[in-house]
């Protein structure tokens, strides 16, 4: 059975391109397309979709009041197509948390060229919302609140695995250390496991590293908006930042983050690279950053999403002497990525997302 897509957009052009890049998968077809939300709801009467393609800015009514008005009448899985703009980037990820399921995220200039290129991604992201847990998108309380001395060879290292390299440490590197470090890795449904994650850690938790796969611009005003719900302090990383108790660092859309020793403490490299596994910032490239220079200190855990990122960088970690952590599948939006680790042995354990703060704990 086919999946009924709907799209809402008041871009006849987005409207047009995206139906014909779904009409060429044979599992899925466009039922129907409207220029407004109110427009939509009418025809939605008629034939609920399976699957909703919404713009965001639009006329009469804008796509998250729409989208709350979905998620509160029939919860259906909601993918938003907004803007790489700063504006729609803000709005996309209030999106996320009133129950969106991923992003698609479209440049001001030159949209039908990309979306046409995108239509792969595009497909797979309809697929994996068709078959997602519409229950697990939403919040259950939604009240619940330096430049860097390293080259873009040492990037690469990390990215093509090659952990033999011994970096020019002084003396003072070497010294020990006790510092936690928890490195958490998730995409589809991140956003809102991530949330109900870090509202409820104190302040004198470990320090925390977080790959959330998002577009360009889309991190900064996550960890932003996190920063607003948290005790703790979360910011979108950058070269230099030192992971400490109490601050939870986000990698930058378009950037690989990475953890590495600068004497006693622990900071984080923010660096240009290609994608691993499709993703960039890659989950893979964290945990195995944190498998060399953390290991028996560092924690990970991998939590929903779409593919296989982060599953190889966790079993480097729990090979280093790392606690290794992965998202149960009753919780999960997508049981994706925690799959993935588990099927390789590793993860030493399997927990259901609301025990997961305690554990960090």
């Amino acid at each position: 059975m086919a999946i009924n897509v709907m799209i809402v957009d008041d871009s006849a052009v987005v409207r047009q391109v995206i139906s014909a890049v779904l009409n060429e998968a044979p599992d899925i077809e466009v039922c129907s397309v409207a220029n407004d939300p109110i427009f939509a709801y009418s025809k939605m009467q008629k034939e609920w979709p399976d699957v909703i393609i919404l713009d965001i800015e639009m006329p009469r009514m804008d796509g998250i009041t729409f989208l709350k008005k979905i998620m509160a009448e029939r919860p259906t899985p909601v993918i938003i197509c907004s803007s790489l703009a700063q504006q729609g980037a803000e709005l996309s990820v209030s999106a996320l948390s009133a129950g969106a399921f991923d992003i698609i995220s479209k440049p001001t200039l030159g949209v039908k060229s990309f979306l046409e290129s995108a239509g792969k991604e595009i497909i797979t992201i309809v697929r994996a919302a068709s078959v997602a847990k519409v229950d697990k998108f939403t919040l259950s309380d939604p009240t619940s609140s330096f430049e860097s001395n390293h080259t873009d060879d040492d990037v690469m290292d990390f990215v093509n695995g090659d952990t033999d390299r011994v970096d020019d440490l002084d003396l003072a590197s070497l010294a020990q250390t006790t510092d936690k470090v928890i490195g958490i890795g998730s995409s589809t449904g991140g956003t809102i496991a991530l949330e109900k994650i870090l509202t409820k850690l104190p302040r004198t938790c470990p320090g925390l590293v977080i790959v959330q796969h998002m577009p360009e611009k889309f991190t900064a005003a996550f960890a932003e908006r996190l920063n607003g719900l948290c005790e703790v302090e979360v910011k979108e990383a950058t070269s230099g930042d030192r992971v400490i108790p109490g601050r939870v660092l986000i990698a930058p859309g378009g950037r690989h983050l990475q953890v590495k020793r600068s004497g006693g403490q622990y900071i984080t490299i923010v660096s240009e690279g290609p994608a691993v596994n499709r993703h960039c910032p890659s989950v893979d490239v964290l945990f195995k950053s944190l498998a060399k220079n953390v290991k028996q200190n560092a924690t990970g855990i991998i939590l929903t999403g779409m593919g296989n990122d982060g599953a190889k960088g966790l079993l480097a970690m729990k090979e280093s002497g790392s606690k290794t952590v992965a998202q149960d599948e009753a919780s999960c939006v997508v049981f994706g990525m925690p799959k993935e680790a588990i099927k390789l042995n590793a993860a030493q354990q399997v927990v259901d997302l609301k025990d997961i703060t305690r554990f960090i704990n």
